[in-house]
């Protein structure tokens, strides 16, 4: 059993929450890994701009 994976609850307008998972499905993903892409793909445009995000 995966004891590190987080869990987040997210609140948006339902039109946006179904037209992200056509775009998700269109890709061939789940609505959950689609998130998990923008949010990696987010996160390393960050880091290439501001540097390595680094915690203690």
């Amino acid at each position: 059993m995966v004891t590190d994976i987080a869990k987040f609850t997210l609140r948006t307008d339902a039109e946006i929450l179904k037209k992200f998972r056509y775009v998700a499905d269109y890709n061939g993903r789940s609505a959950n890994r689609e998130l998990e892409v923008l949010m990696k793909k987010h996160i390393a445009e960050f880091e290439k701009e501001h540097g390595k995000i680094i915690f203690d």
